[in-house]
């Protein structure tokens, strides 16, 4: 085990001098004119109070749960003595409080560093589009490896300090089991943190375009709108550290349930089954520094995607050559009748998860960009008036989710089955495979993570170009990033919704190997779910409305902020002679204050909704019926997020197709109609749609935590 657990330090060790050199790079490039500076001042101000307050109220919403976990542990166990139980109770709160505390950490980081690259990547655009690249990328990779490395850190952590480095069967078998609050902390924090960012975002947004674009016919970004630094604020708040918290969440909560599912196959694999999910994530982490480091264009006029791409595929093929030897050296053995371990088949896991992550990249860009006949049939709609425009959006939408479905489903199938024939005789060994394909997705997540974040550091660079007045060939590059950034948040949100599907059929299995464990029952036998009983059967139809009660407090919780926004966009128009002329200066901190109250006022009831739903469920009728809210709850939430996510996604791109000149161009009847459309699509693909990344997954942890509660 020692030299696992040092090649898994190692490779933190080397993510940290990695981020400290990014970090350097970054602050070591020009911040431009005096009028840039004083631009990005007000985002990065602006990002950090909000940032703040946000999290001194999840901090308090966290303590209260924490302290919830405990006492529910307590009781939940005190069958076993109370001694035994008060261990168990303490072990999973601090988990807890850690998750909740690495999930900030890694947010903050990455919103520190991305309001403090925007305005170098904007100067650096004066130098040429490579220049401008390589510090937005650069940026956005100092949050993809903070989020994975401290991901890893801490789940490592507790496993070696929960028993895992005791070298004792039961302590080891034990310790992933009382890790799962590590990963409740972290889905806790990141359903917040994603919510009231998405909130934040989209309120200053839909009130700076409609006031702005519609009402008054002035560009985007203009500096005369009084919301458009509340905009560029939102920008980061909402897709660096949400999403941050996201995918830290997805990498802890998968690492653990992969990890309890290995407890089951101890006697062919022993700790080396627990251990490989962390070691695969290791090795994810090395091939995405080495793939960013591809990512350059030597030629100003390519497109900056296929360098991005290019930077994608080199990761890819990394972590497929190196886990070819990592599922080797840890997933060989024998079964108990003798017969070796097929590892080829459980390395055919790894490669299914990996394709299934290229293909939701390419249905994601399919559905979204408008290259293609979706966005472009939304654009034409456009042109006969904004209800055409939402009805045939609604419906790319709707289309959008059968062939993700279709996807995921035969990526399940055939890791089953590998996996089952890898393991003949295991009841879990089908699941283990599906644990492999979920590592083989998630191994490319920091530079996922990069690309993400890439996107609202270029789209900043670009607000404040525009607001700062630089030179047309400077705003060209911008532009041409922004565009490309636009497409990285779309794909991204693809990646994260395929790779929350198949982590929660792993941590669906993960529960009922918990369940298993409390009913006395062994782990390789079977544990049925029956949909026929009236307790399981409502349990299943709360987990579907959960979902869209949730989605649509996230909504209307958007248009209520949104509101105040409007209006004083409104009356500052109205009451401040001379902005519409440039001859005044708007009130740019009114706007980022009334959408910060309103964001972290609105985040709270539809956050509650989705940690009290299943508790409740669970302690009324019972583990069989939590089971089902945790299926049903499932697959509504995928198929709703992929519909909000691709749907919005395709609104936005049709506004800008008709922007580059088609259907009559900027401030035609058609462009109105489609800036309508993308602002019912901003709370869909900005707020609801990647909060339901994190509801899937934070239900299931929340079950994990407390089913011992569970009659």
């Amino acid at each position: 085990m020692g030299a696992y657990i040092a090649l898994i330090y190692g490779v933190i060790v080397f993510a940290i001098l990695v981020i400290i050199g990014l970090v350097r790079f970054i602050f070591s490039q020009e911040k431009g004119n005096e009028k840039m500076q004083e631009i990005a001042g007000a985002i990065r101000e602006g990002a950090m109070a909000f940032l703040n307050r946000q999290y001194k109220t999840i901090g308090i919403l966290a303590l209260i749960v924490a302290i919830i976990i405990i006492i529910a542990n307590y009781f939940g166990n005190l069958s076993k003595g109370s001694s035994q139980a008060a261990s168990i109770a303490f072990h999973i709160g601090f988990a807890f409080i850690t998750g909740a505390l690495c999930s900030a950490i890694s947010g903050y980081l990455g919103m520190y560093i991305a309001v403090n690259s925007n305005v170098r990547a904007a100067a650096g655009a004066r130098k040429g589009l490579n220049r401008a690249l390589q510090i937005a990328l650069r940026g956005g990779a100092v949050t993809g490896l903070a989020v994975t490395a401290l991901s890893l850190l801490g789940v490592a952590t507790l496993f070696l300090l929960y028993g895992g480095a005791s070298g004792k069967e039961n302590l080891i078998k034990e310790a992933p089991s009382l890790i799962v609050g590590f990963g409740f902390g972290a889905s806790f924090v990141a359903l917040f943190a994603q919510l009231g960012g998405g909130i934040y975002t989209k309120a200053a947004d839909v009130g700076a375009d409609l006031v702005g674009k519609v009402e008054a016919g002035i560009p985007e970004d203009d500096p005369r709108n009084p919301a458009v630094v509340a905009d560029l604020v939102g920008d980061n708040v909402g897709d660096c550290a949400g999403r941050g918290a996201d995918l830290f969440e997805s990498t802890a909560a998968e690492n653990i349930g992969a990890m309890i599912l290995g407890v089951a196959l101890y006697p062919v694999f022993g700790w080396k089954g627990i251990l490989f999910p962390l070691v695969a994530r290791a090795i994810g982490i090395v091939s995405s520094v080495i793939g960013l480091f591809f990512v350059n264009t030597k030629d100003e006029s390519k497109d900056p995607m296929k360098a991005l791409n290019k930077g994608y595929f080199v990761t890819t093929i990394l972590n497929l050559i190196v886990l070819i030897f990592i599922v080797k050296a840890m997933l060989s053995g024998k079964l108990p009748n003798g017969q070796e371990v097929n590892w080829w088949l459980l390395y055919g896991c790894a490669v299914a998860g990996i394709i299934l992550s290229y293909i939701f990249v390419w249905l994601t860009d399919f559905y979204t960009s408008y290259h293609y006949r979706p966005v472009q049939e939304i654009a034409k709609a456009s042109t006969t008036g904004p209800a055409t425009n939402i009805i045939t959006g609604m419906s790319v939408g709707m289309e959008s989710t059968a062939l993700p479905v279709i996807f995921i489903s035969i990526a399940i199938y055939i890791a089953y089955k590998l996996g089952e024939h890898a393991l003949p005789g295991f009841a879990n060994g089908g699941l283990y495979g599906t644990a492999i394909a979920t590592m083989g997705m998630l191994s490319t997540c920091a530079y996922i993570l990069a690309m993400d974040t890439f996107g609202p550091i270029t789209d900043n660079a670009g607000g404040i170009t525009e607001m700062s007045g630089a030179p047309e060939e400077v705003r060209n590059v911008t532009d041409r990033l922004d565009a490309c950034g636009n497409t990285t948040k779309a794909l991204t949100k693809g990646y994260a919704i395929g790779s929350a599907a198949l982590a929660t059929f792993l941590l669906f299995s993960a529960y009922l190997d918990e369940v298993k464990k409390i009913l006395g029952r062994p782990l390789e036998s079977w544990f049925s779910v029956d949909i026929g009983k009236p307790e399981v059967f409502i349990g299943a139809f709360i987990g579907a409305m959960v979902v869209y009660l949730f989605s649509s407090t996230a909504i209307r919780a958007v248009g209520r902020a949104a509101q105040y926004v409007i209006l004083e966009v409104r009356r500052q128009f109205k009451e401040i002679p001379g902005i519409m002329e440039g001859r005044a200066k708007p009130d740019y901190a009114k706007c980022v204050d009334i959408v910060t109250k309103g964001a972290l006022k609105e985040m709270v009831v539809p956050g509650m909704i989705v940690v009290i739903a299943p508790i409740l469920v669970g302690i009324l009728l019972g583990k069989e019926a939590a089971a089902g809210f945790l299926m049903i709850g499932t697959i509504a939430g995928v198929i709703l997020a992929l519909f909000l996510n691709n749907g919005g996604g395709a609104w936005d791109n049709a506004k800008k197709f008709i922007e580059l000149g088609n259907y009559g161009g900027k401030r035609s009847d058609a462009h109105k109609a489609a800036v309508v459309g993308d602002t019912v699509g901003d709370p869909c693909k900005d707020t609801a749609g990647p909060s339901l990344h994190v509801l899937v997954k934070l239900i299931s942890t929340i079950t994990l935590v407390f089913v011992s509660l569970f009659r």
